[in-house]
This record gives C-alpha cells, sequence and structure tokens, in this order.
C-alpha cells in the first residue's frame, strides 16, 4: 500500500492531482483506492499511469463476497511506501518493511513514550497519510491496544480549541502535533472558549514534523497554564520517514530544554557556542537516538563516516538501527547516494551535546554569505515576529538569480495587508528584525497575499520551488505555483467535475 494525501482545496487540484500522478507513477500502482466523490477527478490520471488498472471507491468493497485472507509475512517484507513530503524535492518513495514497523513502534510507545498498555490514550488530529499520523497514532496504538480519539485534520485547522476540548473530554494523556499547531492555538483560541477546560491529564505533548522554535511552546504553556497544561507534557522530538518515523525523543517529563548559541560563531565556524543575550540563537533539545539506534554527526565530506565530529561542531546528522528504511523505491541510486559507510544522510545539519541531538537546518538549503552559512529558518523566524507578517508562512533563501552576480539573500513573506505604504514599512521591519538578529543585510524582500507560497501536502514550505519561481519571474503568476504540470487534459477533465464534487461536499455554501 501507498498512503496518498487527499485533496484540501479546490483552488489547489493542479498540484494535488500533479503529486497523485507522480505517486501512482513512481510507485507503479495497480489499483487507486478513493472515495466515491473523489473517484471521478483521480480517474482523470488512469490514463497516463501505464500500470494503473483500476480505481475503486471504498463503497464498493462492503459489497464485496469474497471472504478476505491475510497473508503470511515476514520482518523483511515490504509493509508500505511512504513517500517524502517533497519539501526539498520530488517526493521519494521510502520502503518502509515490517521489521522498520516493529523496531520503531517499539521504540516510541517503550522507550519513548513509556505507554501502559490498555491504559493510557491519545488524541490525533494528523492526517492519516503522513507518517505522524499514520504510525504514531494508527500502528502504534494497536501494538500497545491503547484507545485513541480522531479529529478530522481540517475541523482542527478551522476552530483550533476542538483539539483541546477532545483531549479534555477523553481525559487523553498523549497527544501530537508539529509547532505550528501550538502556535495556533495561542493565535485563535479564545479565553471564552477554554472555560472549564482540563488538560491536566496531558502528559506527553509530542512536537515535530518541523523546524521546533522555543518560543511558541513555551506561549503555548502560558496560555493555558490556567486549565491544567503542565509544560513539562512537552516532548520535542526528530525523525523522518526514512527512519520509518521518529529517531529521538526528548526526555519524557522533561519539557523544552534550549541551547543558546553564538549565532556569528555559527554562522562563521560551524561552531555552537554557548552564550547569552543579543546575536544567539535558541535551538531546542532533540533527545538522544532510541535504544539500539545510533545518531551522530559527520562532515559532510565524510563519505566514509569514519570520523564523527566532536560535541558542538555542526555536520551532517546521519543514523542508523532497525527503523532505518530499506530504500527508495525502484531507484537503487538515490539508495546509494543515501547511505555512508552504512549510515543514513538524512541532509540536516546539527551537532550533538552529550548524545542530544540539535539540529540547525538543510544542507541544500544553506545560505552562504562571504563563506558564512545561514540557516533561512532563522531568518524566517525573525520575519515572523513581524505584525502583519503571516506566522509560518515566510520563506528565506540565497540565490545568484536573475542578475547572476553574487550570492544575493531572498526573504518572501505572506500578509493580509494590502497598502503599499504598509507594505513597505513591513518590508523594512522585516530587514531590520533580521539584520539585528543575524547580521545579515537582506537584498530583497517580496510581500505576497495569503496562500501563495507553495506547500507540501503536510504544509511544509517549499523553499527550492519558491525560489525557482522568484528566479523565474513567476512568483506571482497564481497557475505557476498550482498548475506547473503536464496533465493539463486530465485536469480540464477534472475541473469539468468540480460542480458536482463542491456540492456534494459543501453543499450550497461557498468552499
Amino acid at each position: 500500500p501507498v498512503p496518498i494525501y487527499s485533496s484540501v482545496g479546490l483552488r489547489k487540484l493542479g498540484g494535488y492531482l500533479d503529486n497523485t500522478f507522480h505517486i501512482v507513477v513512481k510507485s507503479a500502482a495497480k489499483i487507486l483506492l478513493t472515495n466515491g466523490l473523489i473517484k471521478g477527478l483521480l480517474g482523470t490520471i488512469a490514463a497516463q499511469a501505464p500500470a494503473l488498472k483500476d480505481v475503486v471507491a471504498v463503497e464498493s468493497l462492503r459489497r464485496a463476497r469474497e471472504t478476505f485472507k491475510p497473508e503470511t509475512v515476514t520482518l523483511d517484507d515490504t509493509c508500505f511506501l511512504q513517500f517524502t513530503s517533497g519539501s526539498t524535492s520530488k517526493p521519494k518513495g521510502v520502503v518502509v518493511s515490517h521489521g522498520n514497523i516493529a523496531a520503531n513502534v517499539h521504540a516510541i510507545m517503550d522507550l519513548g513514550l513509556k505507554v501502559e498498555a490498555g491504559a493510557d490514550s491519545g488524541v490525533s488530529w494528523l492526517p492519516l497519510y503522513h507518517d505522524m499520523g499514520l504510525i504514531g497514532f494508527v500502528l502504534a496504538p494497536l501494538y500497545r491496544r491503547n484507545t485513541i480519539s480522531f479529529l478530522p485534520p481540517m475541523l482542527f485547522l478551522k476552530r483550533p480549541v476542538r483539539w483541546l476540548e477532545t483531549i479534555c473530554r477523553h481525559r487523553a494523556n498523549i497527544s501530537f502535533g508539529p509547532n505550528f499547531a501550538y502556535a495556533l492555538c495561542v493565535k485563535r483560541v479564545r479565553d471564552k472558549q477554554i472555560e472549564g477546560l482540563d488538560l491536566s491529564t496531558w502528559r506527553a505533548a509530542g512536537c515535530g514534523a518541523e523546524p521546533i522554535r522555543a518560543d511558541n511552546l513555551r506561549a503555548f504553556a502560558e496560555r493555558f497554564a490556567s486549565i491544567g497544561f503542565n509544560p513539562k507534557a512537552f516532548m520535542p522530538c526528530y525523525g523522518m520517514a526514512e527512519s520509518t518515523l521518529a529517531i529521538s525523543f526528548g526526555k519524557l517529563g522533561g519539557g523544552v530544554a534550549i541551547d543558546q548559541v553564538d549565532a556569528a560563531e555559527l554562522a562563521a565556524e560551524k561552531k555552537a557556542k554557548p552564550a547569552r543575550g543579543e546575536g544567539t540563537l535558541a535551538l531546542v533539545n532533540l533527545g538522544k537516538a532510541f535504544s539500539g539506534h545510533d545518531l551522530a554527526v559527520f562532515d559532510l565530506d565524510d563519505r566514509e563516516s569514519k570520523s564523527p565530529l566532536p560535541d558542538r561542531v555542526v555536520g551532517e546528522v546521519r543514523l542508523r538501527g532497525p527503523s532505518i528504511a530499506q530504500g527508495y523505491f525502484d531507484d537503487a541510486e538515490l539508495t546509494r547516494q543515501s547511505l555512508a559507510g552504512g549510515w543514513l544522510c538524512t541532509g540536516d545539519l546539527g551537532y550533538l551535546v552529550d548524545g542530544d541531538v540539535f539540529i540547525c537546518g538543510r544542507s541544500k538549503e544553506l545560505i552562504i554569505i562571504n563563506g558564512r552559512n545561514y540557516y533561512p529558518q532563522d531568518l524566517e523566524w525573525e520575519a515572523s515576529k513581524v505584525q502583519g507578517v503571516r506566522k509560518g508562512n515566510v520563506v528565506a533563501f540565497g540565490t545568484r538569480k536573475p542578475l547572476n552576480d553574487r550570492e544575493r539573500v531572498v526573504v518572501l513573506y505572506e500578509t493580509s495587508i494590502g497598502d503599499s505604504q504598509a507594505r513597505d514599512a513591513l518590508n523594512a521591519e522585516v530587514r531590520k528584525l533580521v539584520r539585528q538578529a543575524t547580521g545579515l543585510a537582506v537584498d530583497d524582500v517580496v510581500p505576497l497575499d495569503a496562500g501563495v507560497l507553495p506547500k507540501t501536502s503536510s504544509g511544509k514550505l517549499k523553499r527550492g520551488v519558491a525560489r525557482e519561481l522568484y528566479e523565474t519571474g513567476k512568483l506571482f503568476t497564481e497557475t505557476s505555483i498550482r498548475d506547473a504540470a503536464p496533465l493539463t487534459a486530465a485536469k480540464e477533465i477534472a475541473r469539468s467535475q468540480l460542480g458536482y464534487v463542491k456540492h456534494a461536499l459543501f453543499g450550497d455554501k461557498k468552499s
């Protein structure tokens, strides 16, 4: 099986069909299973997917008369293909074996969360096509027979307080979410909405899947302390599809621990020197690798993984252990490139302190100015502090195009403010905060309307795509982001189905 994300909006139909087509073709899928409402849309790609034999609606399976007989499997057999989010490239099919699932589920439930079988309960709004939702809140609870209460993802996004209400109602102990989920609760949940709620049973509030900002978690803890939330419940974690799900958890009951380091030293010397005051960065401790797994930091050029770097020296984070997936489906060369001396090369840059891992950024996304390394996440975080900039909707990158003269620093951000003078003021404030925090001068600041920046199915910003659109002058062309793919005919057919699907999903309401 290959989990595929569902369409999250009619206006982004083009991008959804493109990704679905890519996954169906890349995985050589024979059957595409969906529901009756969406079948008409997905059926449009069947003619262009050579291996695909049929598109089946789940409703029809209820009428099936044949008795299902499970196949016998071994730990070495493939369990499913988990396609990566595609934040830095096209989604890749990670081959996850039954052995990988068994090892990772054991590590998460027994070593990380120390779950009591049949007693602890959880709440999840995470999409079931995403590894955190599928493995963390479906497969892992099955292993320990724990009860999980599910919320539709869109329900959480529209009304974040429903997450907190559900935790309270079911007296849940465990619930995870990305960094943005905690920030969204702080922003959108009102005092009146939480009257009578009690979060005191929530002992493991996991956070992962995207860069974690201590300020966001601290704000959540302060905002909901009055209804019993314990900041020590926070569990920052680290992982990826290639490690099945997680590879490290923060200490259970330890809350958020940070390492405050000198920003200039980190950029120039690739060393995480402890510091205080201005010109520092606060990085979140993501814990130690699970027992039976290894996590180490190596120089990017050390392809044999012979000499791990010492503590507080930044390099590439590499992993090994029973949770590490079998490689990339039908891509032996990419699988070979992802390994170095038996270690999985994550592409993440970070450092260790007494075995605890701290992540700085992605090697592919580094901004290098005058020999210094800057991480786009740090620039984006500073820009997000500006009132009027949509938090979590900022992209920073380095580029030599379109001028082809020198490496230039660009910051793109979304805003609901349309007035040109007000936007000029926002631009100036973005430049100011980035320079104060990092010492870096931003060459170009570009305000955008809400919803323009390209994202993955799991909501991660696509910096590479945004940079390409900027470089080619297509940034303000809506179709360049949402419909940049070869399925023109298929999409035109799909659009002809939209009236029916829209009415079925939303009735006469506006979507």
